[in-house]
């Protein structure tokens, strides 16, 4: 049994998977100085038990590593994933140098691509088994992904050098994430990847329609559900044609992985759906509103 939640930390993004095996993983992070001393002490409590903790980074904007500082500080940060790239910002914040030093340091800094291996994100061994991570996107040879970072070095938005980055357990959950990738990107770079079946999709940029992923691409994934994360109403494509959770109106969203199903759980005690299957489940991580079987 694995635990992948999303935290609702207003318009910005914060996971992390709790895996079956001795791996925890965060990505992003989006903490506001009122919230980080409660988020900070869920991470040490859900970690505590694994031996390999890695953050992965998808891009170095606000939303995606406000508190990076001080998430590093209290609990540092020995494996750092993020793309290879050189970004920079007129406008640089602790929080954006901190993502630079940890990006540059030899020691710390893995820089993911496409189809990348490394033990224990999806490498075992005899000591441990893996995380059930892989890297489907960059591929770094790609000439349109050459520009988005000759873009983010010359100080141009990060968004489209964001990795696409899969969780699968065994005999179970597939879960997607995509950064902040941009529709118009999305749709230069759709034949250089396939990717095949998902049961959950974190909408790319949040859910804005500007992140609106391409229909070839639905085709292929077949998402089971598509959650759409927190940005202003009228900014949101809402994907009619799925299912959806929108945390704007979830709260936090945890994935309870199991083998065939996922128990889906949310923080607002009000919020319900009407897809999902009833297995009557106690409310053990927040509000049960039902299980997906995959």
């Amino acid at each position: 049994m694995s635990i992948v939640k999303s935290f609702s930390v207003g318009e910005g993004d914060m996971f992390y998977i709790r895996h079956d095996t001795d791996n925890f993983t965060i990505i992003d992070c989006c903490m506001s100085e009122e919230d980080r001393e409660k988020l900070i002490n869920e991470l040490k409590s859900e970690s505590k038990s694994k031996n390999i903790i890695r953050f992965i980074s998808t891009h170095p904007d606000d939303d995606h590593i406000l508190g990076l500082a001080y998430l590093n500080k209290k609990m540092e940060i020995l494996n750092f994933y993020c793309v290879k790239n050189e970004t920079t910002k007129d406008d640089a914040t602790d929080d954006f140098n901190e993502y630079c030093k940890l990006r540059d340091d030899s020691k710390k800094a893995f820089y993911i691509y496409q189809d990348c291996s490394r033990k224990w994100m999806n490498k075992s061994s005899e000591e441990r088994k893996s995380s059930g991570i892989d890297i489907l996107w960059p591929d770094t040879s790609n000439e349109t992904y050459k520009e988005e970072l000759g873009n983010a070095k010359e100080g141009g938005s990060p968004n489209n050098i964001s990795p696409i980055v899969r969780y699968a357990l065994e005999n179970g959950a597939k879960v997607l994430w995509m950064g902040d990738l941009k529709t118009e990107f999305m749709e230069k770079i759709k034949d250089a990847i396939q990717i095949e079946n998902i049961d959950v999709l974190f909408a790319p940029h949040h859910g804005r329609d500007s992140g609106k992923v391409p229909e070839d691409w639905l085709s292929e994934m077949n998402p089971k559900i598509i959650i759409i994360g927190e940005a202003p109403s009228e900014d949101l494509n809402y994907y009619a044609e799925y299912d959806t959770i929108t945390q704007n109106s979830a709260g936090d969203i945890i994935l309870e992985c199991l083998s065939g199903k996922i128990h889906i759980y949310v923080s607002n005690e009000d919020y319900s759906v009407d897809f999902l299957k009833d297995e009557d489940m106690p409310n053990t991580y927040g509000k049960y509103i039902g299980t997906l079987l995959v």
